[in-house]
């Protein structure tokens, strides 16, 4: 769990750890996946900080516009 979740997710996340271990589920993943499930509820609750959204990654080849091309009026030729 990471830090700063409240006692009630506490409980919740160890109940599930538990449960998988009993269960015989998700052998040898238990705490990743009990801690995946709390964290998605905890999101969605609001309980967590908001990230900040990435920006996309422009790639150099969609920034020049089709005049700058090795061969004009050619924009689907492209250099090796």
């Amino acid at each position: 769990m990471p830090t700063g979740a409240n006692p009630r997710r506490e409980r919740e996340f160890r109940k599930l750890e538990q449960q998988f271990r009993q269960d015989g589920r998700y052998r040898g993943r238990e705490e990743e996946v009990a801690a995946r499930i709390v964290n998605k509820q905890r999101a969605q609750a609001g309980e967590t900080r908001e990230m900040p959204k990435r920006r996309k990654a422009r790639s150099p080849a969609s920034d020049a516009p089709a005049s700058d091309l090795p061969i004009a009026g050619c924009p689907h030729l492209t250099v090796a």
